[in-house]
């Protein structure tokens, strides 16, 4: 069963004010500082006049038409800036017909005990506290520690992991596609060579290399690495690129059948 995606809708709409309003605190300091230094540099003996062999007389027109061009050149940069993981996520082209649409039906809802979407894919203020904004690569889904995570769709274990800020985690090939899971319970161990992701109090034990199938538990919810709470950080990727999650269970319930 896919849960609700006005949950999400709301989530975009309550962190959207947030990024816009920490894009436009960065492009307004940035085009600031700019033209403080591009003024400085064009009023000085080092500035057009030098480029021209003193033949260039600085006229109030060409200073104003000067700075006009860097402000345009900002908005411009802003712009390819913005141009990142969350635009490309629109553009990568999956799911884009009706037979892709159909094949959504088998896939799983990533998490048991799901409670809430805590933190939207896209820029976000820092996790941790502070002004500074950085950019949140998955959707965020809470449940109560324990809670059991499933994989998304059946494919191949390619990492165990759980010493990063994701903690204890798994990723899943399956075709074109990588999904993260974050934050679980249990540690990596080896045993006979081979790395294993073990969570003994699920009894969870999970080789690096090994199938797993859609809907299979791979974990828990945990608290390890970078993490305020309980939760399952996923992540996902198409051909190398991230894709936003939400947009991923949006396509997944509208491919359910309408009861």
């Amino acid at each position: 069963m896919i849960q609700p995606v006005w949950r999400l809708q709301r989530l975009w709409q309550r962190e959207k004010g947030q990024t816009v309003s920490s894009w436009n605190r960065s492009i307004v300091s940035g085009l600031n500082i700019g033209a403080r230094r591009f003024w400085h540099w064009a009023t000085t003996a080092r500035g057009f006049r030098q480029l021209a062999g003193r033949r260039l007389p600085l006229r109030s027109n060409n200073r104003f038409k000067a700075l006009g061009l860097l402000v345009s050149l900002g908005f411009i940069c802003a712009g390819l800036a913005s141009f990142s993981p969350v635009a490309q996520a629109q553009l990568t082209g999956w799911g884009g017909n009706k037979t892709a649409v159909q094949i959504w039906r088998n896939a799983s809802f990533p998490v048991e005990g799901f409670q809430a979407y805590t933190s939207a894919f896209g820029y976000r203020r820092s996790a941790t506290g502070g002004r500074s904004s950085e950019f949140h690569y998955g959707l965020d889904l809470a449940a109560p520690q324990g809670s059991f995570i499933r994989s998304w769709w059946g494919g191949q274990v390619v990492e165990v992991t759980d010493n990063t800020r994701c903690g204890t985690s798994i990723v899943v090939q399956s075709g074109e596609w990588e999904h993260i899971y974050c934050h679980m319970k249990g540690k990596v161990e080896k045993i006979g060579g081979q790395r294993y992701l073990v969570d003994r109090g699920g009894s969870i034990q999970i080789r690096e290399g090994q199938a797993v199938q859609t809907g299979a538990r791979i974990g828990r919810v945990g608290m390890t690495g970078r993490t305020t709470g309980p939760h399952l950080h996923w992540g996902l990727k198409h051909r190398g690129s991230w894709v936003d999650p939400g947009l991923v269970l949006r396509a997944m319930q509208s491919a359910q059948p309408v009861s």
